[in-house]
């Protein structure tokens, strides 16, 4: 679909790199060509805590392709990665690249292979000898934490009406991007530099990374993301294996590449989610919030990445969400444990934080016997009201969150689904009906552009900002075409790569339109006035934005769920969506975020688990033991929308990447929740697996 330039920014208009990626014309990292490369495997610890006694690489070292066999011993000292300091730092674990004396998690890199094949590398690696001191898992440590604190909470609690509490595991998962993590380094023996194309959301963030742990000049460090079979914020930052290649080519200045199998991820990649939190709701005998306590305590690994403390942080400033609550006591604290990283993945912090307000709110409605509807728009925040600033250091920039679960409860048909559950009910069965209300924050920092007009009516633009299958170049032609007049397909998009964008930061936390295209508007809204003002072409423009605040996306979701009491096993039956993202660019991408979001929603809360035995072994190292969601696991998925734009960026738009994420969770949970309050008992902890159901229902 074409329509004329000027018209573009919200049309419907199928994605521009999909004919290239469905007929298998992407480039991905495994499909570099490289000369003559080393290939990387990788001798992991098979225990989660211990001493290395001995490591006899000898026979390895003999065999057949093998160029090189690397322990801790062989390489220089590293220093971590920069945290980012959103909380208090107590403690920054190491960041070795291989083990040197100790183990401190499954999986964690002790030697390493270089052999002219993959098969010969892993191969090798079996030839290796390791002796390791098992030793007792030590006690998880507090590395980082934070509290907010305004009103006396003491004092609501003590005078409410009504207190609710709820407490909540969620299970570690596994992102499981459709491409594993991958690099391929490329030496220069003229520069004796790198051009390294890596499976990576941050290409610049790995730049620095690697300058910073290897102590390298920049300027021999070029970071290239080529196409991105997905991200969800686990290639969000640098791997130990990622940096090992790099040092590997530049110190036996030969090409190198190594990509993951899947084993490996479940290993040794970042999980996500993992927090526990416990929270307490005081209303008055109107129903009105008084006072809101949480404590949040979230897991990292044996490592932790720059973005490791964003979870923790995350689930508690964004509460009290959009709700009014005079008094909170909110406390997150981030504990370093024996166990594969922990980092972040889409939504990072956000879903915790709504599953938080959102269960309690339930409770609430249920120990009051008011509807839950109504009580949510008692106490949300009024249009008239934003933007706010909240006690947790965020300003909610626009919208109407009761108008918004006005247009939500008609869309859903909130009645009707009523009626289904109660028919289910009254039949014998069990059936639970969840609502949940969210906010979500985008859309932070700072991204670059660039734009060249030709003299042949052609723009060329350049972004800081990566693409992982988000469709960066349709949403950002459609952003050109209309600030130029020119029409899509005369516009081209280089992005991710440090090489042609001295700067950028990259796609986490749903920025990159709203941010980097805000970035676009500015440089060709630049190239246009260069033109008024006598400038011929070609003519090149450049842009760094930076917003003053975040964009949050707001909205509910509703889910029905049915439960086979015989067997624990439940069943979706329907799902409803309604978000505000701000100004669309894309409907048809905007959909694709929502479903594609609202998947992984499902997974986490029905599904999937990580699960450590209490040796810190891995019992569910592949898809075999861990249950990713099927498309007969989705239910029916309507979805609705407002849009009320941000005042924080040009664009006006909001992110919608993690809205889904964020949302959905807690509408199943309190799904749930409802199906189970008939029987009195307390329904299990995610995922909502058969075998934790029909214990729950036996009382166990």
């Amino acid at each position: 679909m074409t329509k004329p330039a000027g018209k573009m920014i919200g049309a419907a208009i199928p994605r521009r790199e999909d004919p290239a990626l469905l007929t298998g014309r992407g480039c991905y990292t495994a499909d570099i060509v490289l000369t003559d490369p080393l290939h990387l495997a990788f001798l992991r610890s098979p225990a989660a805590s211990g001493r290395i006694a001995g490591l006899d690489t000898s026979e390895a070292m003999a065999a057949p392709g093998v160029a090189a066999v690397l322990t801790g011993a062989d390489l220089p000292p590293t220093v971590p990665p920069d945290l980012q300091p959103v909380l208090e730092i107590s403690e920054v674990p190491p960041f070795p690249l291989l083990a040197r004396t100790h183990v401190c998690a499954v999986g964690e890199p002790v030697a390493a292979v270089l052999a002219d094949s993959p098969a010969r590398a892993a191969d090798a690696v079996d030839l290796i000898a390791l002796d390791l001191d098992d030793a007792p898992l030590p006690s998880p440590r507090r590395i980082a934490g934070r509290r907010w604190q305004t009103g006396d909470t003491a004092r609501a609690f003590a005078n409410a009406a009504t207190v609710v509490e709820v407490e909540t595991l969620h299970p570690r998962v596994a992102p499981s991007p459709m491409e594993p993590r991958g690099i391929a380094v490329r030496y220069d023996p003229v520069t004796e530099g790198v051009t390294i194309y890596q499976s990576t959301q941050t290409p610049h963030r790995t730049k620095s990374d690697l300058a910073r742990i290897l102590q390298l000049d920049p300027d021999r460090l070029r970071v290239i993301a080529p196409d991105v079979g997905g991200g969800f914020g686990m290639k969000g930052f640098s791997y130990p294996e990622e940096i090992l290649a790099v040092w590997a080519a530049l110190h036996f200045k030969r090409d190198v590449r190594w990509i993951a199998t899947r084993s490996e991820e479940f290993l040794s990649a970042g999980h996500g989610r993992g927090l526990a939190s416990r929270g307490r709701l005081a209303l008055d005998a109107d129903g009105r919030f008084l006072a809101l306590e949480a404590r949040i305590e979230a897991p990292v690994g044996g490592w932790v990445a720059g973005t490791g403390l964003m979870p923790a942080f995350n689930a508690a400033r964004i509460l009290p969400s959009g709700y009014v609550i005079p008094a909170l006591d909110i406390a997150t604290e981030v504990m370093a444990h024996a166990s594969p990283p922990v980092g972040i993945y889409r939504g990072a912090g956000r879903p915790e934080a709504n599953v938080i307000i959102e269960r309690l709110i339930d409770e609430a409605a249920a120990a009051t016997g008011r509807d839950p509807i109504a009580l949510r728009k008692a106490n949300l925040l009024p249009a008239s009201a934003l933007p706010h600033d909240t006690a947790t250091g965020n300003r909610l920039d626009s919208g109407d969150y009761a108008a918004a679960l006005d247009a939500f409860a008609t869309a859903c048909d909130l009645d009707g689904l009523r009626a289904r559950r109660d028919a289910i009910r009254a039949s014998g069965g069990l059936a639970g009906l969840g609502v949940a209300f969210y906010v979500d924050p985008s859309a932070a920092g700072w991204e670059y552009a660039r734009v060249t007009l030709d003299a042949d009516g052609t723009a060329h633009i350049v972004t800081g900002a990566t693409q992982q299958g988000h469709g960066r170049l349709t949403a950002f032609s459609q952003i050109a075409s209309d600030a130029l007049g020119l029409p899509m397909e005369a516009i081209t998009l280089d992005a991710g790569d440090t090489g042609t964008a001295p700067v950028g930061v990259g796609a986490v936390g749903s920025r990159a339109t709203a941010i980097g295209g805000s970035a676009l508007m500015e440089a060709c809204e630049t190239a246009k006035r260069m033109l008024q003002d006598g400038a011929s072409l070609p003519v090149t423009a450049e842009s760094r934005f930076e917003v003053a605040g975040q964009a949050w996306a707001f909205g509910a979701y509703a889910a029905l769920v049915q439960i086979e009491e015989e067997t624990g096993t439940a069943r979706l039956l329907s799902a409803h969506a309604h978000d505000d993202t701000g100004v669309i660019v894309n409907p048809v991408q905007v959909e694709g975020q929502i479903r594609g979001g609202f998947a992984q929603a499902v997974g986490e809360t029905m599904l999937e688990a990580i699960v450590l035995d209490t040796d810190g072994q891995l019992l569910t190292g592949s898809f075999m033991d861990y249950a990713m969601p099927r498309a007969d696991d989705l239910p029916p998925l309507s979805l609705s929308q407002t849009e009320t734009p941000s005042p924080m960026n040009p664009l006006g738009a909001k992110g919608v990447g993690e809205a889904a994420t964020t949302g959905a969770p807690a509408a199943l949970m309190n799904a749930m929740a409802d199906a189970f309050r008939p029987t009195g008992k307390a329904p299990p902890q995610m995922p909502f697996s058969p075998s934790r159901i029909w214990q729950a229902l036996q009382g166990g």
